[in-house]
C-alpha cells in the first residue's frame, strides 16, 4: 500500500478512522497527507496533518498520549483508513478518552456530554491486552510469565484468587472484594486466552441460560 494508491480530497488528505486496539472505542477522525502516511509506517506512531495549522503533527508530541499503531485498513473505495492503535492517556484535548463524547438525542436533537463506559468494553479490552501479550511477548510481563509456565500455573492462580475473594467476602465493606474479584477476573481472562475461549463466547452462554 502506497499514499498514491488512495483516493485523495480536494487537499490532497485521506481520511483517517482512529480506534483503540483493545476495547473497539473510536478515538478520533484526522487527516493524513504523504509525510504523515509515511511517517506512521516508520514509526508505527501515529502522524496526521493539521488543516488548522497547516503542518505534520504527531499525536501525543506535547501531551505525551502517544498513539501506538497496531493495526491499518483501507476501505473499498480506497479513500479513508481505519488505524487501529494502542492509545497512551486519552484521545482528546479535553481530556475525555474519546473525541465522540456527546451523544445527539434523535427525538430532541440535542447533544448531551456522557462520561460513561460499559464493563463489556473493558472485559473485552483485558482480554485483548492479554491476547497481545501471548502474540507478542514483552520482557519481563507477568502475563507473559503465566503463559510461559503453562496451563498448571494459570490454574494455580486462578484457585488461588478464586479464595482470595471468598475471604475478602467475609470482611466488612466492599473494597477489599473489589480488588479481588478484579484480580481473578484477569487471571480468568489468561485462562480463556490460553484455551482460546472469548468474552463473546461467555456472553452467549449466558443469554442462551436466560
Amino acid at each position: 500500500m502506497k499514499f498514491t494508491d488512495l483516493k485523495l480530497n480536494e487537499q490532497g488528505l485521506v481520511t483517517v478512522v482512529t480506534q483503540d486496539h483493545y476495547n473497539g472505542q473510536v478515538l478520533m477522525v484526522a487527516y493524513m497527507n504523504e509525510e504523515a502516511f509515511n511517517k506512521t509506517f516508520e514509526t508505527k506512531k501515529a502522524h496526521y496533518f493539521s488543516r488548522s495549522r497547516n503542518v505534520l503533527w504527531l499525536k501525543g508530541e506535547t501531551s505525551g498520549h502517544i498513539q501506538h499503531v497496531k493495526e491499518l485498513y483501507v476501505d473499498c473505495d480506497n479513500d479513508t483508513l481505519l488505524m487501529k492503535v494502542a492509545q497512551e492517556g486519552v484521545a482528546c484535548h479535553t481530556g475525555k478518552p474519546s473525541c465522540f463524547y456527546k451523544r445527539v438525542d434523535l427525538e430532541t436533537c440535542e447533544a448531551q456530554e456522557i462520561d460513561e463506559f460499559k464493563a463489556t468494553d473493558i472485559f473485552k479490552g483485558i482480554y485483548n491486552v492479554i491476547l497481545d501479550r501471548q502474540l507478542n511477548p514483552k520482557e519481563g510481563s507477568y502475563t507473559n510469565y503465566l503463559f510461559d509456565k503453562g496451563i498448571d500455573k494459570i490454574l494455580k492462580k486462578v484457585g488461588e484468587e478464586t479464595a482470595e475473594v471468598i475471604i475478602g467476602a467475609k470482611n466488612a465493606g466492599k473494597d477489599e472484594i473489589v480488588y479481588e474479584i478484579a484480580d481473578l477476573i484477569y487471571h480468568l481472562s489468561v485462562l480463556m486466552v490460553q484455551k482460546g475461549a472469548t468474552w463473546e463466547d461467555i456472553y452467549q452462554e449466558l443469554e442462551g441460560r436466560r
